[in-house]
C-alpha cells in the first residue's frame, strides 16, 4: 500500500526558489493584475508553443467557455456532448442556451458526427464538442456539418493542451477553442484559462469581456465579466512552461507502461491511440465491461482500499443532473453509448511524479481481480 493516496491528478510543483524571482519581479513593479507584464509574456510564450498566433488568457477556463460563447453571439441551442465535466453544459445555461445532448463514438467518447446531423432544428446555431481525455474529436466532418448548416463551432479543449493532429495543433480546428489550466491539468497556472482565437479582431473582442466590456477609462462597449489572469497565475505559467516538455515526456512513458500491463487483462478495455497525433497523455481511462469479474465501482472501491483513487470521469452524465435531465435530449433512450461508457469507466493515476512501482501496483490488482 502506497504511504500516502495516490490520486489521478497531482500537481507537479517547482522549487519555490525557483519562483522567488518572479514573486520579486511582481512586487518590484507593482503590476498585479490588469494585463500585466507577466501576463503579455505568457500569451506569447504560449502562442509560439501551441503553434497558434491569437490567444487570449483567462482567470479559469469555465469563465473562458461562457466569454467564448459571448464573444460569438450564440443564440438559442447548441449541440453538446453528456460525457464531459459539468462547466461544459453549466457555460451554456450561463449564457441562457439550450443545451442539446447526442451520443458519442465509443472509440473516442467524443460527439458522434453521425448523430450530430439529426439534432440540428431551426434554433440551432452552434455544436460545442470536448476533446475528451485530449482525443481529437472528428474535426473535418464537423466542420463540414458546420458549413452546410451556418453553424458555429466552439471547441471545450480543457483536455488537449500540446496535442497534435497531422503535426498541426488540435486547438487550430472550430470559431473558438477554450483550454483549461487547472491545477490537475497537463499545464496548469493553479487557476486559469485561454481561448484560441483565429484573429487579432475576434482576441480584441474577447479581451474587452474579460474585462467588463472596457475599451479604456471612460468607454464600455459591451456587458463583459471580470475574466482576467492575475500576474502571480501567469508568472507560474511561464515557470511550468519551462518544464511542461519534460512533464508530456513522462506521462506518454506512464501511459505506455499502463496499456502494456493492461493489455491483456480479460474484461478491461482501453481507448485506441488515435493515427497520426502527438498526444499528451493527459487521462489513463479504462472500461471495466461485463466480461470482467467486478463492477466498475468495486474495482474502483477495491483500488481505494490499497490507497490507490482512481475518478469516474465522466459519471454520472451531465444529462442525468438534475438541471438537465428534464430535457428530451437527455432521455436514456437517446444516449445508449454514453450511459454505457459512463458506466464503466475509470480513469486511473497517471501525472510526472508518480512511480513506476506505483503503475505496476495499480495493473497487478486489476489483473489480480481479473481472475476471480
Amino acid at each position: 500500500m502506497p504511504k500516502k493516496p495516490v490520486y489521478v491528478t497531482q500537481p507537479s510543483l517547482p522549487p519555490l526558489e525557483d519562483f522567488t524571482p518572479y514573486l520579486e519581479k511582481i512586487w518590484d513593479n507593482k503590476i498585479l493584475t490588469n494585463n500585466g507584464p507577466f501576463h503579455q509574456q505568457l500569451e506569447q510564450a504560449l502562442c509560439e508553443y501551441l503553434g497558434v498566433e491569437h490567444l487570449a488568457l483567462f482567470t479559469n477556463g469555465t469563465i473562458a467557455l461562457v466569454t467564448a460563447l459571448q464573444a460569438l453571439r450564440i443564440k438559442g441551442e447548441v449541440i453538446t456532448t453528456p460525457y464531459s465535466f459539468v462547466a461544459t453544459a453549466h457555460s451554456l445555461l450561463w449564457n441562457n442556451l439550450k443545451p442539446v445532448f447526442v451520443d458519442i463514438d465509443p472509440q473516442t467518447c467524443n460527439l458522434n458526427p453521425e448523430k450530430i446531423e439529426a439534432a440540428i432544428t431551426p434554433e440551432t446555431t452552434a455544436i460545442m464538442p470536448v476533446h475528451c481525455y485530449g482525443n481529437p474529436c472528428a474535426v473535418e466532418r464537423i466542420q463540414k456539418i458546420a458549413d452546410t448548416y451556418g453553424l458555429r463551432v466552439i471547441y471545450d479543449a480543457a483536455h488537449a493542451f500540446g496535442v497534435k493532429l497531422g503535426g498541426e495543433s488540435l486547438l487550430r480546428h472550430g470559431d473558438l477553442s477554450v483550454l483549461s489550466f487547472h491545477a490537475t491539468k497537463v499545464f496548469n497556472t493553479f487557476e486559469g484559462g485561454a481561448i484560441i482565437c483565429p484573429d487579432a479582431k475576434t482576441k480584441q473582442r474577447i479581451d474587452y469581456l474579460k474585462n467588463f466590456g472596457f475599451v479604456d477609462e471612460v468607454t464600455v462597449t459591451a456587458p463583459g465579466i471580470n475574466g482576467k489572469m492575475s500576474e502571480i497565475n501567469a508568472a507560474f505559467g511561464l515557470l511550468q512552461l519551462k518544464h511542461v516538455d519534460a512533464a508530456l515526456a513522462k506521462r506518454r512513458v506512464l501511459e505506455q507502461r499502463y496499456r502494456e500491463a493492461l493489455a491483456g487483462v480479460a474484461g478491461i478495455e482501453q481507448l485506441p491511440l488515435p493515427p497520426d497525433m502527438q498526444r499528451n497523455a493527459s487521462y489513463l481511462p479504462i472500461f471495466v465491461t461485463e466480461a470482467y469479474p467486478l463492477t466498475r465501482d468495486a474495482l474502483y472501491l477495491k483500488l481505494k482500499d490499497h490507497g490507490l483513487n482512481g475518478r469516474r470521469y465522466f459519471y454520472p452524465l451531465i444529462s442525468d443532473m438534475p438541471m438537465y435531465r428534464s430535457m428530451p435530449s437527455a432521455r436514456a433512450e437517446n444516449l445508449p453509448v454514453a450511459r454505457r461508457m459512463a458506466e464503466q469507466v475509470l480513469c486511473l493515476p497517471i501525472y510526472p511524479d508518480l512511480d513506476d512501482a506505483c503503475v505496476d501496483e495499480v495493473c497487478a490488482l486489476i489483473a489480480e481481480a481479473s481472475h476471480g
